[in-house]
């Protein structure tokens, strides 16, 4: 038998990677407990995710399980053992500002839940492939010092500047900037992965998301960039824009296209190596820009406001350089540009709104 172990496995990245491997191993075991919601509110709750994945994967195993309780796993590992070869590891206190208010649970979620899931596949499942979801926010504010310009809907960078042409790469440093304590917290758990990868020679990837992003995102102001922007579009809620003018620029990468990078890996690993995971110059956006694809998607005016406060270490430019990851694997592509994307997480919202119960 042949298992694939994912946590979060009811958040955007997790069902993806739950979908997408369910026809390629014999059992999909998801690792999720909802607290998401406790995050964010009962908005964010990833339940109606969870019963999709109940119904549409037949041979997906669920356990309700907190990461952070290594006895509680340590069961899982035990029972499935040496039959797991792939872990992905998505589960995660996502949000920057969240972690202000919980520095404790920030910290023992991101950066001890990740250390468990790295020694229990030590212990158990050692051959085991390794996939960790990390950040950009590891390279904290340094992106804001790069010469960026401000053009009519975004900031850009200056256009002799090296990373004009493909985005931030992995040798931007993640020392001496303000990360956010949720950057922190990634920062060691994204060092714990490379180290048990290159330490313990275990086949671990290390993927450092932009904004991630799909149809099957529970998306909250806090986190959730586009798709909660759609939902602010298609239900009327209001929507606040925090600092840099509205012009602070993303690069998104849909939730399928992420994890074709994933699968991409698994077939032909290397131990503690680490990839910018973005959607580059391929598919980026300023909050204007996207603002201006929601209207014209959902035919609804946007109801915004704009504060001048924004967000602490967030960043004004960010756009990922995805080449090592395109050397080292010259099959992938993306799929979804854009607008492709956002029309997708029209069509989701708009279907799940209709089959919700009137009241």
């Amino acid at each position: 038998m042949k298992v694939a172990l994912i946590t979060g496995s009811a958040g955007l990245i997790g069902s993806e990677s739950v979908a997408f491997f369910a026809s390629k191993f014999d059992k999909i075991v998801g690792v999720d407990n909802n607290f998401r919601s406790r995050f964010f509110g009962e908005d964010a709750s990833v339940e109606w995710n969870l019963n999709r994945l109940r119904q549409n994967v037949s041979n997906y195993v669920h356990y309700a399980t907190d990461i952070r309780d290594y006895g509680e796993m340590e069961k899982i590992f035990k029972e499935y053992g040496s039959a797991i070869s792939l872990v992905i590891h998505t589960a995660a206190q996502p949000s920057h500002d969240w972690a202000a208010k919980e520095p404790l649970t920030d910290f023992t979620v991101n950066a001890n839940g990740t250390l468990n899931m790295l020694e229990l596949t030590r212990q158990y499942a050692k051959d085991a492939v390794v996939i960790f979801t990390s950040t950009n926010k590891v390279y904290g504010d340094t992106p804001n010092y790069l010469p960026l310009v401000e053009l009519e809907t975004r900031w850009e960078i200056a256009a002799d500047h090296p990373y004009y042409k493909h985005g931030i790469d992995e040798t931007m440093s993640i020392d001496q900037t303000k990360h956010s304590l949720f950057g922190a917290s990634k920062v060691a758990a994204d060092v714990l992965a490379q180290e048990y990868g290159r330490y313990f020679n275990m086949n671990v990837g290390v993927f450092r998301g932009g904004c991630l992003t799909g149809p099957n995102h529970s998306g909250t102001q806090l986190h959730g960039f586009l798709s909660y922007l759609m939902k602010c579009a298609v239900t009327g809620g209001h929507y606040t824009i925090f600092g840099y003018k509205g012009k602070q620029v993303r690069d998104n990468i849909h939730s399928e296209d992420l994890v074709n990078m994933f699968w991409e890996f698994y077939q032909n690993p290397r131990q503690g190596e680490v990839y910018n995971a973005g959607g580059g110059r391929f598919s980026n956006c300023s909050m204007l820009e996207a603002i201006a694809l929601c209207e014209e998607i959902s035919g609804n005016k946007l109801n915004y406001t704009y504060s001048d406060t924004n967000r602490i270490g967030d960043h004004i430019w960010y756009i990922s350089d995805v080449s090592r990851f395109i050397s080292h694997y010259p099959n992938w592509h993306w799929k979804y540009n854009l607008k492709d994307t956002l029309v997708e997480i029209h069509q989701s919202m708009t279907a799940r709104s209709a089959k919700a119960p009137q009241v």
